[in-house]
């Protein structure tokens, strides 16, 4: 087999520099479904499997770290969960009078609902060329130092739109050691803010409502309290670990009136998956196994499209920072980034979603990378960067490229429109916390511009009183 074929282990949330994949003489069989994906060495928590085309490919963890059988991925050792582990599948309760049926274009139809039979089809039947090429620059996780400086330059002021108006992206945020002047100032300047859940707690994915009712509604009520952001602000959001909650994650979308989700990975496609709404069963393979599996008529999906090239050097991945680029030299990850992106810009221009956590900008060549890739990108004329909202709206009422310069929904923000602007000197709020999984105590800083609050704030107090259990949230779109 060509050695450009030799994948490079894929590491969620450590990029380290590794060896090269090797074939062996073992006997490891990759899983016939689902098998794209990582999978524990039986012989020891060093190393792993990496399953491409049903092709297993022997890589070893960076020294010091051991491989996770439940995230799939390496970690300190007093964190890994050594495998291979027995893995059970949730007892079905799903009454099959109720599972969402195939998609019927007869009766789907825009503004309301969108579906096609493999989800590529573009909205509205355009050709491709009359279609603008978005691009969603989407971040995962807490806004604190460690990344501010990063996103900052990511949007700089020469970065525009071909109206002129500044390009946009869209943050998913998670609360622990967030910084909610600064979410304010990205949610001022006009960027995007969705939830991404109060702890990002592991197994939610197999929780019941009121754990998923605590972990969304809870965050986006931090977001209203300390960020001074609306509940109209906030329309959308993203499952930890891109582990969708089955139905029980979407009746809570429904519920409690959001707009989309933003959680379900799709495998590696020769031709991108658009976003759909979910009135109709998902038009490709469920790469989790934790997809809704009813409808949910005016909930829309923003999938993950996999990012890779043709030699799959460096894998194949939701999260960009979970392709291991082994080269880090800033011209070649920008030579990755444009191959990828011209299958998107080639076929359908299905939107190119780029999601990223902090770590991708740890690395010097990775960012520098990435900035070569906006700039190319933002030379463009038909290409625009705008937020995951602003691309569903033009997917309910498509514009072809030469119709957009008066687009309302992409136009300059105006100052009413917008959230209010930070403080110049926010509230640093020291606040004793004891995680609940740890049982450690320490100290969080909780910087806003609204008062500090007692505690530091959780689940079931997302104003931080002090008081267990203080929440109590009542539907908003509840059927009678």
């Amino acid at each position: 087999m060509d050695s450009a074929l030799k994948v490079i282990a894929v590491i969620a949330l450590y990029v380290f520099p590794i060896a090269l994949c090797e074939t062996t003489g073992e006997t490891f069989v990759c899983p016939e479904v689902g098998g794209n994906g990582n999978y524990a060495d039986p012989a020891t928590c060093r190393r792993f499997y990496q399953c491409v085309d049903n092709f297993p490919y022997l890589n070893r963890c960076p020294a010091g770290l051991y491989f996770d059988d439940v995230n799939k991925l390496c970690t300190f050792k007093n964190e890994a969960r050594c495998g291979p582990l027995p893995t059970t599948e949730a007892p079905s309760t799903e009454n099959p009078i109720d599972l969402a049926q195939k998609c019927d274009t007869s009766q789907c139809t825009l503004p309301y609902c969108f579906c096609s039979r493999d989800g590529t089809i573009i909205p509205g039947g355009l050709d491709p060329k009359e279609t603008p090429q978005m691009i969603l620059l989407t971040f995962d996780g807490a806004l604190n130092q460690n990344n501010y400086d990063h996103y900052q330059k990511v949007f700089s002021h020469n970065k525009k739109n071909p109206n002129g108006c500044l390009i946009k992206g869209t943050f998913f945020i998670s609360h622990e050691y967030c910084d909610y002047n600064m979410v304010q100032e990205f949610a001022h300047r006009g960027h995007e803010i969705g939830v991404e859940t109060v702890s990002l707690q592991k197994g939610l994915h197999d929780k019941g409502y009121e754990e998923w009712v605590a972990e969304m509604i809870g965050m986006r009520e931090i977001l209203v309290n300390f960020a001074n952001l609306t509940k109209s602000d906030i329309v959308g959001m993203r499952a930890p670990f891109l582990k969708p909650g089955r139905n029980t994650q979407y009746e809570v979308i429904e519920d409690y009136g959001f707009v989309y989700d933003s959680s379900i990975g799709i495998p590696p496609s020769r031709v991108p998956i658009w976003p759909y709404s979910l009135d109709y069963k998902i038009p490709h393979e469920c790469k989790s196994g934790t997809c809704p599996t009813k409808s949910f008529k005016g909930t829309w999906e923003v999938p993950l499209n996999a990012h890779y090239v043709a030699t799959y050097e460096g894998g194949h991945c939701p999260y960009l920072d979970q392709c291991v680029l082994h080269s880090h030299d800033a011209n070649e990850v920008f030579e990755w980034l444009r191959e990828d992106f011209e299958r998107y810009y080639s076929q359908n221009r299905a939107p190119y979603m780029m999601p990223f956590h902090t770590n991708w900008f740890q690395i010097k060549e990775l960012e520098d990378g990435l900035h070569k890739f906006i700039d190319w990108a933002n030379k463009q004329p038909d290409v625009w960067f705008v937020t995951t909202t602003q691309m569903l709206t033009w997917m309910t009422d498509p514009k072809t490229t030469k119709d957009l310069s008066g687009f309302e929904p992409w136009m300059c923000d105006k100052p009413e429109q917008l959230p209010a602007p930070p403080c110049n000197l926010p509230n640093k709020c020291p606040l004793s916390f004891k995680h609940p999984e740890t049982n450690i105590s320490g100290t969080r800083y909780l910087s806003t511009c609204k008062e500090c609050p007692r505690k530091y704030p959780w689940l079931g107090d997302s104003k931080g009183t002090g008081v267990a259990g203080a929440d109590v949230y009542s539907p908003e779109n509840r059927k009678k």
